[in-house]
């Protein structure tokens, strides 16, 4: 608890006293936990407080920065816990963030060997791949809430007040136990050698930058970028561990697929052959998109009261998402060549048999097998 002790002394010599008493709530938990009921219980009767942590947590997050212009909250606060949803990624990320995880919560261990050490974490990689999700695991694991910051509310309509809201979010979250978090941080800290980018832009970035030195200290920094190559070169210095977060690779397709269909049954998924068709057709696409596949199977399966997912539902859904629907005959070839019979093909498109063998004789394709 030696993070907490820092911190709440720190919170006395500012005369803030909301510091103090969010970070004595949060000593008062951990003591209750080690089954130090009687110490746990003293500091709660000398906050005159009669509620679990946790609620007055929430409490203490009710009241949000704004930017001054507007008038948008800058943050959204999101309680441990809040969030479930199961990430499946590559072994050696969900080590590096296992190991990031078990970093913040032996801090006390590094801080009795006089080791203050940064516990800053940047995420970068294509959009949709996880890391919003990676940033709500961690709060979910360390216990702490996410405060992440609102672009829309933290970049002002005049350049110079977006340094202080920038400020203004970095001294919230310094005064409460939680880890800020950062989403889309390139737009905010992109390299100040961008000559298409004005002086006051460049302006925001040293703040930024400066906010950061400060806040490490003691304090937990998630950052998120889709467009790494944008960051200025100083901003990575300030981030003791990086990681990187790539799209999924065959094996976690399939992982993702069998997670997200499991509502209904998908018969196909057992189907070596017709799993690894699928899983080809989909390399390239972030979680966010499989997802979206499979939750419009489902969706298709329960508006047409079918107990299961087909083959060809799922390529017919799967050839919608690529946008790439320019009429009936191409959609019939593609179902065709992807092994799909031609019955198949009539049932799930809604046309004649006779219509699928025509389309196929005037492409010039094989006919396939009509069984099922």
């Amino acid at each position: 608890m030696r993070t907490e002790i820092l911190k709440i002394i720190e919170g006395g010599l500012e005369r803030n006293s909301e510091k103090v008493k969010s970070y004595a709530k949060l000593m008062s938990e951990k003591l209750q936990d080690q089954g130090e009921v009687k110490f746990a219980a003293r500091i709660t009767s000398l906050l005159d407080s009669k509620t679990a942590a946790h609620p007055v947590y929430l409490d203490e997050f009710m009241t949000k920065p704004v930017d001054q212009d507007s008038r948008i909250d800058m943050i959204e606060v999101s309680m441990a816990g809040s969030f479930n949803e199961e990430i499946i990624l590559p072994d050696i990320i969900t080590m590096k963030i296992d190991n990031y995880i078990e970093s913040l919560k032996g801090r006390d261990k590094f801080l009795e060997l006089g080791l203050d050490l940064p516990e800053s974490l940047l995420l970068y990689g294509p959009p949709g791949c996880g890391k919003t999700s990676i940033a709500h695991y961690i709060s979910n694991k360390t216990g702490l809430p996410l405060v992440t910051a609102k672009l829309d509310g933290l970049i002002s309509s005049l350049l110079g007040s977006t340094a202080k809201n920038i400020r203004k979010i970095f001294e919230y979250a310094q005064e409460r136990p939680c880890i800020l978090f950062l989403d889309e941080f390139d737009a905010i800290a992109k390299a100040r050698d961008d000559e298409h980018e004005v002086g006051e832009l460049k302006r925001v970035v040293n703040s930024l930058l400066q906010n950061i030195d400060k806040f490490n200290t003691n304090s937990i920094l998630i950052a998120a970028t889709n467009h790494a190559k944008l960051l200025d070169p100083a901003v990575w210095r300030r981030f003791s561990n990086v990681i990187e977060v790539p799209k999924p690779s065959k094996e976690e397709i399939e992982k993702i697929l069998k997670h997200n269909l499991k509502i209904v049954k998908a018969n196909f998924l057992k189907d070596k052959k017709k799993v690894n068709i699928i899983t080809e057709l989909l390399v390239g696409m972030s979680p966010s998109e499989l997802k979206s596949i499979c939750f419009n199977c489902v969706k298709q399966s329960i508006l047409k009261d079918e107990k299961t997912i087909s083959y060809a539902t799922f390529l017919y859904q799967l050839y919608l998402s690529k946008d790439n629907y320019n009429d009936q005959d191409s959609l019939v070839k593609f179902l065709n060549t992807s092994g799909v019979s031609q019955i198949s093909i009539s049932k799930t498109i809604g046309i004649s048999q006779r219509q699928v063998r025509n389309i196929l004789e005037i492409k010039g394709v094989e006919k396939t097998n009509d069984k099922k």
